[in-house]
């Protein structure tokens, strides 16, 4: 009887709802990644919100292979050579990684223009924030090209 019960266990471990700090943490990165999508489409000014929003130690590898730097990327965004017209999520999940880490995975549909080139693209993402010192910060992004 007892090989039975440990699928029946796991599973309502699985299932068993997040600790009350998990379901702050999501709130918290959920409302700043919210900031983060609305400075990214405000573009120019958002300098000092990006440099609020992102880590340091920022990692953003682009769909198309690029990677930026917290410096590199927010150059792009506030130079105007990267703007992001619009971001429409098709989903995104949060998940508690381990304590100060949540990541965020899903879809999404962005416009964007790059050095003067419009672009659409259909992606599947990888976000990833930590806690440092009391602050959310965006440390990490990694981007895939949905094909139609």
């Amino acid at each position: 009887m007892a090989p039975r019960l440990l699928p029946l266990l796991l599973l309502l471990l699985l299932a068993a709802p997040l600790r009350a700090d998990d379901q702050a943490d999501i709130a918290a990165v959920r409302q700043a990644d919210d900031s983060r999508m609305a400075a990214m489409q405000a573009g120019g000014d958002q300098g000092a919100k990006f440099q609020a929003l992102f880590s340091d130690a920022l990692q953003y590898r682009h769909s198309s292979g690029h990677i930026d730097t917290k410096a590199s990327y927010i150059a792009a965004l506030t130079s105007g050579h990267t703007q992001y017209t619009s971001i429409k999520l098709e989903e995104r999940k949060f998940s508690v990684a381990a304590p100060g880490i949540v990541l965020i995975t899903g879809r999404e549909m962005m416009n964007e223009v790059s050095e003067g080139v419009p672009r659409s693209l259909h992606l599947n993402f990888l976000g990833v924030w930590r806690n440092e010192s009391g602050a959310w910060r965006f440390l990490a992004w990694q981007s895939c090209k949905l094909t139609p």
